[in-house]
């Protein structure tokens, strides 16, 4: 298959996904979500594959949704027929749940498939990369990995939940509550993430955990996911899916949302970043964030 925005490819019994807009972080656009949609079913549907990696291409795995679009004006209604009264915008809170809830069918597919995918997260795991990775059935991540979701500092709520299902809630609001992020070590610490790695033995613990999967049946496979995922329906997840894309549309009323619109479209994303994060110490709020964001860049400098 042909695809523009992810990288798909074939080894034995493993199908490996990779996320494939580098010069963005792997900014999650609609295309790309729809196109991952369209691999994993794919994938899904190979009888030679029985396990898939989930990854991103270059310094990040996914930095979040991509926000270019807020840089400027919509197109006019005449420039395409998406944006004619045919069809649906974000105008009001129906049209924005409407659009939310099409892009997480996109995603849920990671759920729903029945093989197995294992994320395997670096570099910046934030915002709508979480939203991804924790869909997943078993995240292994680098140990400087960023994660968190800083969005819900002025931009609305996570448009998908497993939050609380991974760490429990006091964790969950840590995270909602504060926008703060936590690495890859942290994350595996409290149960968000299964295990962490350096950073250079990251793609082999990956590797190796995929090439156990390989080995078994996927008749096998395929009841034990399900069975976990079952269970974890039966506790609500996948309700609390669609009710995560209504309290997104929802928190998107906010004035603080409507002013991070505003500056964005006027002074541009980076400003309007900047606003969102300064207030939080460079955007992340920990203690071990800011030596790890010294750390990277001495690291930087002497590369």
């Amino acid at each position: 298959m042909d695809f523009e925005t992810i990288l798909y490819e074939k080894e034995g019994g493993k199908a490996r996904i990779t996320l494939n807009r580098p010069e963005k972080l792997n900014a999650l656009s609609a295309k790309l979500q729809r196109e991952l949609n369209q691999a994993l079913w794919e994938a899904d549907n190979d009888a030679a594959v029985h396990v898939i990696i989930l990854r991103g291409a270059g310094r990040a795995f996914c930095a979040g949704y991509d926000l270019s679009p807020m840089q400027s004006p919509p197109p006019k209604k005449n420039d395409s027929e998406t944006y004619t009264n045919v069809y649906r915008g974000m105008s009001n809170y129906d049209d924005d749940a409407w659009q939310l809830e099409r892009q997480q069918r996109d995603r849920m597919a990671i759920w729903d498939i029945h093989k197995p995918v294992i994320a395997q997260i670096h570099g910046y795991c934030l915002a709508g990369g979480t939203d991804l990775a924790w869909l997943c059935d078993i995240v292994v991540a680098a140990d400087d990995t960023v994660i968190g979701f800083p969005p819900v500092r002025a931009m609305g709520s996570p448009p998908a939940h497993m939050w609380t299902y991974l760490v429990g809630p006091q964790w969950a609001k840590y995270f909602l509550l504060t926008g703060d992020s936590i690495s890859g070590a942290e994350a595996a610490e409290i149960g968000l993430v299964w295990r962490s790695f350096p950073s250079d033995e990251l793609e082999s613990a990956v590797e190796a955990l995929a090439s156990k999967m390989e080995k078994i049946d996927v008749e096998l496979l395929s009841p034990n996911k399900r069975i976990v995922n079952l269970a974890m329906e039966l506790m609500g997840a996948r309700t609390v899916q669609r009710v995560a894309a209504e309290n997104d549309a929802r928190a998107h009323l906010a004035p603080a949302v409507r002013e991070f619109g505003r500056r964005a479209m006027t002074e541009g994303l980076k400003s309007a970043l900047e606003w969102r994060d300064s207030k939080f110490q460079d955007g992340r709020g920990t203690e071990a964030y800011q030596k790890r964001r010294a750390e990277q860049e001495a690291r930087l400098r002497r590369e």
